[in-house]
């Protein structure tokens, strides 16, 4: 079952209450005391929303313009083209 939605459930209605996971139920994420397919895919998409990454700061220093790319492209696209009249 996804923890961190199971956890936001439980601080929201109450830590013995059954809506928690009635409501995981009702969108998918467990069937009865299982977790689902989709309740997984939804862990996995947490944990790599949450996990900062040691490669995505480097990728934010640089940055690429669409015109310099323009500018330097040896054989442009027809729409590309289009646009140097």
């Amino acid at each position: 079952m996804p923890k961190f939605l199971e956890e936001k459930l439980k601080k929201e209605y109450g830590a013995n209450s059954k809506i928690p996971y009635k409501v995981m139920n009702s969108i998918g994420a467990m069937k009865g005391n299982q977790e689902t397919a989709k309740g997984a895919a939804m862990e996995r998409k947490h944990e790599r929303a949450t996990k900062p990454e040691a490669h995505e700061s480097s990728h934010r220093a640089v940055t690429h313009s669409v015109g310099h790319y323009i500018e330097r492209s040896s054989k442009p696209t027809k729409s590309l083209r289009r646009e140097r009249h």
